[in-house]
């Protein structure tokens, strides 16, 4: 009996200190970004190594560049398209949250996400493409501890140099380069907001770029820049 109790003690604790010394490992990485670039992130290296599934030599397109050194017209449409609260909520928008969830409700399919730029980052930078409750729920963490360490300009630059913008295109510099043969400070506001509105959908709208919902809602995201606000 004695060797039962010991064996399921064991069985509880393991997974409890694994989960505890992977979160540990998430914020002392966290907190090195806070004064250190990413040189890459788990969603980036996933991707490299699909694109060398067909060619072994593939490589990603891919330039850090300061926040400065960004437009305000892409930082301006992405805040406009991705997450209009970003300067104001900590890390998650609740109420974007409940109104994605109604929305989806209605349409009977997932429509729409909710998901705040931090959370993105959260995902992009540590976790798989997978949905489920667990991954959702270490975003969650990852996501505060993002928030806790970086001040909002921090986490939305780093956002800005790693989030996927086509196959293999990452980050603004190589997105902007990519698409109109400029780079990312140069980017004019039909540019940038073209560049926001891919998002979601970087590779599809990579190979359908004259997509009317991408030109439509392009507009509509030009007519919102003027309100959004920089952290």
């Amino acid at each position: 009996m004695k060797t039962l109790r010991k064996l399921l003690l064991w069985l509880v604790l393991v997974p409890v200190l694994f989960v505890l010394v992977m979160q540990l490992f998430f914020f002392i990485q966290i907190w090195w970004w806070v004064d250190h670039n990413p040189d890459s992130t788990s969603f980036m290296r996933r991707q490299l190594s699909v694109l060398r599934e067909k060619n072994p030599d593939a490589q990603l397109q891919h330039k850090w560049v300061p926040y400065d050194h960004i437009s305000n017209n892409l930082k301006r449409a992405i805040i406009a398209s991705e997450d209009s609260n970003f300067s104001e909520h900590e890390g998650i928008d609740w109420d974007a949250l409940q109104k994605a969830y109604e929305k989806n409700s209605r349409k009977g399919k997932v429509v729409a996400g909710g998901s705040t730029i931090t959370q993105q980052l959260a995902k992009n930078l540590f976790l798989s493409g997978d949905r489920s409750y667990a991954r959702k729920a270490q975003e969650v963490v990852i996501t505060y501890m993002l928030e806790f360490l970086m001040d909002k300009e921090r986490i939305f630059e780093i956002y800005l140099n790693v989030v996927e913008w086509g196959n293999g295109v990452f980050g603004a510099e190589a997105a902007a380069r990519h698409y109109y043969g400029t780079s990312a400070a140069s980017l004019s506001a039909a540019q940038a907001a073209r560049l926001a509105v891919m998002l979601p959908r970087p590779r599809y709208y990579d190979k359908n770029r004259a997509s009317t919902y991408l030109a439509r809602r392009t507009n509509l995201i030009l007519r919102r820049m003027g309100a959004a606000e920089l952290p």
